[in-house]
């Protein structure tokens, strides 16, 4: 059977983002076209760390993440799929007394915002709650809804959720543009053909500036990497995800009994399309410093055997917020990009927003901090804690 060459909406990009936009835009009852260039997963979303947490995030992200984590309980049974979604909380360390001061002011902050985050003042508090946490430690902050999924799995589950409701999901389509009449989205160029449509959700990640550009719009997102390490499976050992007050490092045991551990972002120092597996492996010397950093915190760490290391770019936005936006003057046009590395645990309701912008239906949430024209007038902002853990 040929495939189609029409369809209402089209979205760009394979990552949770793109699929949870999909499986709303057919939930909804529209036909939807998603194209990856890749395979799902391919980039951020397949090498994120996978945290679902609503602790460490900017005031005006957090309202998302709150709906995100109310929606992830039950995601596993409406999507009809497991997506490794586990509640065990989530710590975020301090590790001398500036950090300690830095968490305090963490949890206040938030508690204020309604947030339910516990400080933990001591070492033996941290280790009520981890165990295997080692000396290092001084204080830490808890949070006991945050939790944790598992990213191929949530992918696949959305993917075969949508596709079950009619949406058409290509693998290895590349849009080299995104098609204008008299200013409004008439469609998609891509390598196998064009493809009609009069909406596009722009979910592409990294590509996604390319993609705009032509369009006259400017989305700056400055490409980062990290380094992620997996061990061999051991016996359960550590339950909830954690990160650290300077964002240096975080991780997490998977549902298989590997830790899954990565460093803080670094820079990236080639062009973001020469890209490669290969590339992206981390120099030893990073290895080792990752090594040490995770095992002063977890001390299990530096006697594991190494499974696998691989590195992944993150789509970072000045102000480390993302875009959720329909750019008024290009019609039939929604952007979903520049998650800045945590955009994973947010992804049910990014996928609801970024369905509800395409189908003209008012978000329920507030979009003017996600807008992309803020970055015209200079917006920027400090990118600290939303970024691990």
């Amino acid at each position: 059977m040929a495939s189609s060459t029409t369809a209402d909406v089209v979205v760009i990009g394979g990552g949770i983002t793109g699929v949870a936009a999909a499986y709303e835009l057919a939930r909804a009852g529209a036909s939807v076209i998603l194209l990856e260039k890749d395979r799902l997963a391919a980039m951020a979303s397949g090498w994120t760390l996978g945290g679902v947490r609503q602790s460490g995030r900017d005031a005006a992200e957090l309202p998302l993440a709150l709906a995100a984590v109310r929606r992830w309980a039950d995601l596993a049974e409406e999507l009809g799929a497991d997506t490794g979604y586990r509640r065990r909380g989530n710590l975020r360390l301090a590790r001398d007394a500036a950090e300690v001061e830095r968490i305090r002011r963490l949890v206040a902050e938030q508690r204020a915002l309604g947030l339910e985050l516990e400080f933990l003042p001591d070492l033996a508090s941290v280790r009520a709650v981890a165990p295997a946490i080692g000396p290092a430690v001084l204080a830490a902050s808890f949070c006991p809804t945050d939790g944790h999924a598992d990213p191929l799995r949530a992918v696949r589950a959305y993917a075969g959720a949508a596709r079950r409701l009619g949406a058409d999901i290509r693998e290895g389509v590349a849009v080299h543009a995104i098609e204008l009449a008299s200013g409004r989205v008439r469609g998609v160029a891509t390598k196998a053909g064009p493809i009609a449509a009069s909406r596009v959700v722009v979910a592409a990640g990294m590509h996604a500036p390319e993609l705009l550009a032509p369009l006259g719009l400017g989305l700056p997102l400055v490409p980062k990497v990290v380094t992620v390490l997996q061990t061999v499976p051991l016996a359960p050992c550590f339950d909830p995800v954690f990160g650290v007050a300077n964002a240096d490092c975080a991780g997490r045991q998977e549902l298989d009994g590997r830790l899954r551990v990565t460093t803080g972002i670094g820079d990236w120092p080639h062009d973001v399309g020469s890209w490669s597996e290969e590339m992206l492996m981390p120099p030893a010397g990073e290895l080792m410093r990752l090594i040490a950093r995770v095992s002063d915190i977890l001390p299990v760490v530096g006697q594991a055997r190494v499974a696998r290391v691989w590195g992944g770019l993150i789509d970072l936005t000045p102000d480390g917020l993302p875009v959720l936006d329909a750019p008024p003057h290009v019609a039939g046009l929604v952007v979903a990009a520049g998650f800045s590395g945590h955009g994973f645990g947010i992804a049910p309701v990014s996928g609801e927003l970024a369905a509800d912008l395409a189908l003209g239906r008012r978000p329920a949430h507030e979009l003017a901090p996600f807008r992309l024209d803020r970055f015209a007038a200079g917006a920027a902002g400090t990118v600290g804690l939303t970024l691990h853990g």
